[in-house]
């Protein structure tokens, strides 16, 4: 998935809060604010055990604790949230926080540029979890534990009232986030319709994601296109006046970013992901969320 520059985000619809996916950021300070004013999902990550084996299995100089490097401008993955509008929250932090669990090790997650994060894994961090979607550029650089399969996604108001076809879309109003990848879809889409002679798609572009939502909740949009977490969770923050249309589209894997030189760290988080895919932990975890697309095979650099 692509990462641009997140904005704060308004409460919508009694309750919302989310940002679009992204573009490699240069921004270099994370989105707070009015989106600390919402209430936030969390998931309570105490009741998870350590597994003795699991930890055994860190390097033997590894110092306790679990740096993890992250760009918190991607709701509902990574971003500031929590009463204060600075905390660390999203489901990448708790996953993050889970495989601390798992290895008896606390964790401590960072925030950086998005482009900064895999030059520094093996240095600054030890780890990278902030929705990297894996491909050959990447694995040649870092090792890539696969945990999620994200997309794009349509969204409709709730019951889809004007009994939209998520395959023939011409005729509507769709409403985008500027920069994303679907705001460049969007165009595509339009021009099929244009060349089928069919009545045109007709594409209305907002600054932030949470302006498409609101106007998609208030009935100037008909359809919403946006990445599938972000779809997702709209549905959960508007207490379900957003509802997905179809299937996730143009799904792709993302991963943990772990240093090539450190196999051995390599192999822990592995064994402590594909636990909490065994345990159904990060299925739970995503759901608290709102979202799909738990991988069940935590894969170390899957061919794409």
């Amino acid at each position: 998935m692509r990462r641009l520059p997140v904005l704060a985000l308004a409460a919508t619809a009694g309750a919302l809060v989310l940002s679009s996916c992204t573009n490699a950021s240069e921004a270099s300070a994370p989105a707070s604010g009015d989106s600390a004013a919402a209430a936030e999902p969390s998931y309570d990550v105490t009741g998870i055990d350590k597994v003795d084996e699991i930890a055994g299995m860190l390097p033997e100089d590894f110092d306790g604790t679990l740096t993890v490097g992250d760009n918190l401008q991607y709701a509902p993955a990574e971003f500031l949230g929590g009463p204060d509008g600075q905390t660390p929250t999203g489901y990448d932090v708790d996953l993050a926080k889970a495989l601390g669990r798992v290895l008896g090790v606390e964790v401590d997650v960072q925030h950086a540029e998005f482009a900064s994060i895999i030059p520094a894994i093996g240095t600054q961090y030890d780890a990278g979890i902030a929705s990297f979607s894996i491909n050959p550029e990447r694995i040649e650089q870092v090792d890539m534990i696969a945990y999620i399969s994200a997309g794009s996604t349509f969204s409709v108001q709730q019951g889809n009232p004007k009994d939209l076809d998520p395959a023939d879309l011409c005729g509507t109003t769709m409403g985008v986030q500027t920069g994303t990848i679907q705001d460049e879809d969007a165009d595509r889409l339009a021009a099929e319709c244009t060349d089928a002679g069919a009545e045109p798609i007709e594409v209305l572009r907002y600054t932030s994601q949470a302006d498409v939502t609101t106007n998609l909740v208030g009935g100037k949009i008909d359809v919403m296109y946006a990445d599938s977490p972000v779809g997702q969770y709209a549905a959960l923050q508007t207490g379900g006046q957003v509802e997905q249309l179809g299937d996730v589209t143009d799904a792709a894997p993302q991963g943990i970013a772990v240093s090539k030189d450190d196999p051995e760290l390599t192999a822990a988080l592995q064994a402590a992901m594909q636990h909490l895919m065994d345990e159904g932990v990060w299925e739970d975890i995503l759901g608290t969320w709102g979202v799909t697309g738990a991988l069940t095979t935590a894969e170390l650099n899957p061919a794409v």
